[in-house]
């Protein structure tokens, strides 16, 4: 099965516009979306309009920490996160509210669990960006392969029982092994916002019969998407870091 992952779109139309044209034409037999439809960019009502047309036609999609910020409101957030969560609050109908409220906060299929941030306390939003804290992604979970985000750094953990996992960061568009005697945390980057140093779009695609993934990057007018970040009156670091991938 070939399961294209999307997460961290962050409200950014352009970016989520071109990453979905790129899946089209790869004919995925699923589609997940892992969580943080919204937040920092300029357009949470469509991009969260299209997430439902996107789980009406069958895909998954899995809350992150902005979607429930815009929900019940910021906590514990950097100063632009914060200011950015409550702007898409206040931007967001009461339809397109209820449907982050009610997306689920893991999924698992055939042995994939897919969740934004860390299978270890899901809602507690945990970053899973060393060894440390992959391992105890995994402890939490039996699952032979865990697919989060949230870091938006893209990284692939390999864990053997009784070993410390070894992190690998993958090439842009070039299949990364996962071995048959290894368990995986694989962390995708980021569709709306990457912070890798590559300003391009980035989602993962998953070959569960070829036993690899694919860290697919989709450049992007990302001046446009800063320049409507700029006339909501968002911070415009928000659109710079955009231009730099940080």
């Amino acid at each position: 099965m070939r399961i294209a992952v999307l997460s961290d779109i962050h409200a950014n139309r352009e970016a989520f516009e071109a990453v979905l044209a790129a899946v089209r034409r790869l004919e995925p037999d699923r589609l997940v979306l892992l969580g943080d439809i919204v937040g920092y960019g300029p357009e949470p009502g469509f991009c969260v309009d299209a997430a439902r047309e996107l789980v009406a036609a069958g895909a998954i999609a899995i809350r992150g920490n902005h979607d429930e910020a815009a929900v019940h409101g910021p906590s514990g957030m950097t100063p632009n996160a914060h200011e950015a969560s409550l702007w898409t609050r206040a931007q967001l109908t009461a339809q397109q509210s209820a449907f982050l409220a009610d997306l689920p906060l893991t999924a698992e299929r055939d042995g994939v669990l897919f969740v934004h941030a860390s299978a270890r306390d899901p809602a507690a939003w945990h970053y899973v960006r060393d060894l440390r804290s992959a391992e105890a992604c995994l402890a939490a979970t039996d699952a032979a392969t865990i697919i989060c985000g949230h870091t938006h750094l893209p990284t692939i953990f390999y864990a053997r029982a009784g070993r410390e996992p070894v992190a690998f960061i993958p090439l842009r568009n070039v299949p990364a092994p996962l071995s048959a005697v290894h368990r995986h945390v694989v962390v995708v980057g980021a569709v709306g916002q990457p912070r890798d140093g590559d300003p391009a779009a980035c989602f993962a695609l998953l070959d569960t019969q070829a036993r690899e993934v694919t860290m697919v990057r989709v450049p992007y007018d990302s001046q446009d998407t800063a320049r409507k970040i700029r006339a909501a009156g968002l911070p415009d670091w928000l659109g710079l870091r955009l231009q730099i991938g940080r």
